[in-house]
């Protein structure tokens, strides 16, 4: 499976040595390793891995075995016998948090990791707003502008964005998992750039490009056809 994260290190001096906090970005579902940067263990040596603010241990190595003693992490850990390095299979966002290790023996040392989890990105949904179209019936422009909106569901720490071409038009974020997450677009019959609409997290985007033409002019009451020089509207009867 293709690892899809990023690492980051914020290091900091202190007296005693120097602490490491490596910040590590994943998508759910996939699995991380969370490198103790040792060589190799010596046979005296004590290894404990531990998660969260409440400091639980989740994984023991020594000479005698492995101990992986959190049911959050059940059949989901592996540890490198070598280094010591502890494997993630299969992670969650259950499993966002602080990971610390701690080497005890001949040496002595500590790393702390701050794991993202991210889930999986769903492809935007572009549709048209016909309310939009109803209330700016009125309006000189509304016979010749399509209103839509893209949207998605169920999804956190995203931004949901609309672009021209390249060019960033709006755009709306969200930190908190959203039930609905939306963002409109008014657009003309006849516009002839390309529009897209992406969702993004730190590490990930899904696009869904615009089809002005399968959306807007097929579902319009009116439809404007260039013939030659002049300009032919033609409207359709709407039927119930």
């Amino acid at each position: 499976m293709f690892h899809m994260f990023v690492l980051f290190c914020l290091c900091c001096c202190q007296l005693i040595g120097v602490c490491c906090v490596e910040m590590v970005s994943v998508t759910e579902g996939d699995s991380v390793t969370l490198n103790t940067d040792v060589t190799a263990i010596h046979e005296d040596d004590d290894i404990l891995w531990k998660f969260g603010a409440e400091n639980s241990l989740i994984a023991k190595i020594n000479r005698e075995n492995q101990i992986f003693p959190d049911e959050r992490f059940r059949d989901r850990l592996k540890l490198d016998r070598q280094t010591g390095s502890l494997t993630i299979t299969n992670i969650t966002t259950k499993h966002t948090g602080l990971y610390e290790v701690k080497i005890s023996g001949t040496k002595r040392s500590t790393k702390t990791f701050s794991v993202s989890v991210y889930a999986h990105l769903p492809v935007p949904n572009i549709t048209r707003d016909f309310s939009q179209n109803s209330s700016s019936s009125s309006s000189s422009s509304s016979s010749s502008n399509c209103s839509l909106v893209c949207s998605v569901v169920n999804v956190g720490h995203v931004t949901l964005s609309w672009y021209k071409g390249n060019i960033l038009l709006s755009s709306i974020s969200v930190s908190d998992l959203s039930i609905s997450l939306s963002l409109p677009l008014e657009v003309e019959y006849q516009d002839k750039n390309t529009y897209s609409c992406v969702i993004n997290n730190p590490i990930r985007n899904q696009t869904r490009h615009l089809n002005i033409r399968e959306l807007c002019q097929s579902h319009s009451g009116t439809i404007v056809v260039n013939i030659s020089d002049y300009l032919l509207t033609l409207t359709k009867p709407n039927h119930h």
